[in-house]
């Protein structure tokens, strides 16, 4: 298995010691970062394959820095908050953060948030098999393909976390089916539901910025008020 490298920015010295130790025994090697500045230098000298951002970071505010590393890379952030808030939560995911987790931090939890995360993220960065036109979506402007992970939007390649476009998928896999903000979350987080509404809702949000619905001919994913949502067919 190929290194995989985790990047800590964290003020908080004792809960990144915790969490480094269990991420060292699951066999990542981990890097740290005590502040944004010192983050950012590992982030360019390193092949870094996921981030856990406290928000406890001083040089800037732990939601401008994920949102300054989704404007150069798509690696899976996993965000970490002493709040507890469901504002707190869509701020966070709403500046690109894949995951959230509120303190006191479990550490079997988290290592086992990083697997998730990474698995997606592996499988986007590493599909190289030959696409038949089984892999390929298209539905209503949207390409997708299954394969390469690549999606386009009326010719117009769009970048999307390993998340989003699982979400995009499911619904596009299944053109005029509704979908709810709770199987979206069974289905592609593949765990219990836990504030679906929310989280689903803000990767929803993110998606129609990225694909610049509000500019398109019609809307690609449909608001089925009081239900969930779709993809016309």
């Amino acid at each position: 298995m190929p290194q995989v490298n985790i990047l800590i920015v964290s003020g908080k010295k004792e809960a990144a010691d915790t969490i480094e130790l269990h991420l060292v025994s699951a066999g990542y090697q981990v890097y740290r970062a005590g502040n944004a500045e010192e983050g950012f230098d590992i982030l360019d000298e390193k092949a870094i394959h996921l981030v856990i951002l406290g928000m406890a970071v001083s040089g800037m505010d732990s939601v401008s820095m994920c949102r300054q590393i989704r404007k150069v890379s798509n690696i899976p952030i996993i965000m970490i908050s002493e709040r507890m808030e469901n504002m707190d939560k869509i701020i966070g995911l709403g500046s690109g953060a894949d995951d959230y987790v509120t303190e006191p931090v479990n550490p079997l939890e988290v290592v086992a948030r990083v697997g998730a995360q990474l698995r997606r993220y592996m499988e986007m960065d590493t599909g190289q098999e030959e696409p038949d036109g089984k892999d390929i979506l298209s539905v209503r402007g949207l390409v997708m393909d299954r394969v390469s992970r690549q999606v386009k939007v009326y010719g117009e390649e769009v970048r999307l976390t390993p998340i989003e476009f699982d979400v995009l998928y499911l619904l596009a896999s299944n053109p005029g089916k509704v979908f709810s903000t709770d199987e979206i979350f069974s289905q592609v987080w593949r765990e219990r539901v836990y504030e679906a509404n929310n989280t689903v809702m803000v990767h929803i949000r993110r998606l129609r910025g990225k694909m610049k619905e509000d500019t398109r001919p019609e809307k690609i994913i449909t608001t089925v008020w009081g239900v969930g949502y779709k993809i016309e067919k």
